[in-house]
């Protein structure tokens, strides 16, 4: 037997349905916000990643799916996130010579070489936004706000959203000093992971899940207690308006996030009791990311979050699955002239707009009696020789147990 891939999905059409409610729910939010739909390949040059998202960081290190091109030689990844692509779709068909702030969002495949668990696999399907051309913290406080009115019209409760800021070029390289200092003198508790971290992506320090590695980060410096005077005001404003809006939050300095290209505000929005994988939401500040992929300087603020991460906290708190479709009809026929007859009239229906269903295996009467309340239709409709012949059938409501007799030529109207 041929088996799917190790961290790969089958998707049937229960889950489907709670795919497609979330990603309505998405769009729709969006769309408030003024945020169009972008879409972009699932591979690109390798190159855009390891510049985009860092060299150092475990996702270009470790994660990503890469190969090489048959024709041209060129090494070429799958996507592991979603805003550097949308980075260089923009710059290469020169969008940011365009007004700004400009404002788009994805819903798509990603993939990461990852150990499988719950709410994380090797390909994950994810909600993203990106708002480029505004660094005020009205821009950051946007973001979050569509994020949190997404987490909210999915119908989930007790999601916390948790607040950092890490700074700018002006005053990260004297937290960066901190930092090092602090973990130097820990450096034989730390796991041999952090061990390389701290010469490539020390922010990541933070980050590590390792039990040893968390209890030193909690005695680490604080990213707040080092900002300039400029990320301080960006950071206390976002504050102000988040709480004018009545987005509840926490200042928490453990969020860095794993990608090198953030500055300033990084959050997470966390759903507690859907395994280890509890952040279902994050994103943050990226005013550098344009101009280290060959764009003009640009601000940035974006946001990213896990589908199938959403789907296990709906479960978790009980949130009710959407409905499985059932027909308004089920047409039961009584012979090959009837079961045809059927067919083309279950075709009349769906084209005015009626989900109607007939049968197509060949089963007795009673099989296809038994076959139409499984699959929760409505109403049903016995078609034989006589019924054929008359023009007329017996419609029965399968809810209430009563039935009439109705004009076949009449059907659709009818049913309606």
């Amino acid at each position: 037997m041929i088996r799917k891939m190790k961290g790969t999905m089958d998707i049937f059409p229960g889950e489907a349905l709670e795919f497609r409610r979330a990603e309505e729910v998405m769009r729709r939010q969006a769309a408030l916000y003024g945020y169009g739909e972008i879409r972009t390949p699932v591979f690109e040059n390798t190159e855009l990643f390891v510049r985009g998202v860092g060299e150092g960081t475990d996702v270009v290190q470790k994660e990503m799916f890469t190969w090489t091109d048959r024709e041209e030689g060129r090494s070429i990844s799958l996507r592991p996130e979603g805003t550097a692509s949308v980075v260089r779709a923009l710059i290469e068909h020169g969008k940011f010579s365009e007004a700004m702030p400009q404002k788009y969002f994805y819903i798509g495949s990603f993939f990461r070489h990852e150990a499988p668990q719950a709410g994380r696999s090797r390909e994950f399907f994810q909600f993203g936004t990106e708002l480029f051309g505004a660094a005020t913290p009205e821009a950051d406080a946007c973001a979050i706000s569509l994020a949190s009115s997404v987490l909210r019209s999915l119908g989930l409760a007790g999601v916390r959203l948790h607040l950092n800021s890490i700074g700018c070029a002006e005053c990260r390289p004297a937290y960066r000093s901190a930092l090092l200092r602090y973990y130097d003198e820990h450096r034989p508790e730390l796991c041999e992971t952090c061990r390389t971290r701290m010469e490539k992506n020390p922010l990541r320090l933070l980050d590590c899940k390792e039990p040893g590695c968390r209890a030193l980060a909690a005695g680490a410096p604080r990213t707040l207690d080092c900002l300039c005077e400029s990320c301080r005001a960006h950071f206390d404003t976002l504050c102000g308006l988040l709480d004018e809006a009545g987005v509840a939050y926490e200042a928490d300095p453990a969020i860095v996030r794993g990608l090198d290209y953030y500055t300033r505000t990084v959050f997470e929005f966390i759903a507690e009791g859907i395994g280890a994988q509890s952040t279902v939401c994050g994103g943050g500040r990226y005013d550098g990311l344009v101009a280290s992929l060959g764009g003009p300087d640009t601000p940035a603020v974006g946001v990213g979050m896990g589908l199938t991460r959403v789907l296990l906290a709906q479960k978790q708190q009980g949130v009710p699955a959407p409905e499985t479709p059932a027909p308004l009809l089920y047409i039961a026929a009584l012979g090959e002239a009837a079961r045809g007859r059927g067919s083309v009239l279950v075709e009349g229906l769906r084209r005015a707009g009626v989900y109607a269903e007939s049968d197509v295996v060949g089963r007795s009467l009673k099989a296809q009696m038994k076959y139409a309340d499984k699959i929760g239709a409505r109403y049903t409709l016995l078609l034989g020789d006589a019924e054929l012949e008359s023009g007329r059938a017996t419609l029965r409501d399968m809810e209430k147990s009563e039935q009439r007799e109705i004009d076949l030529n009449r059907l659709a109207d009818e049913i309606r």
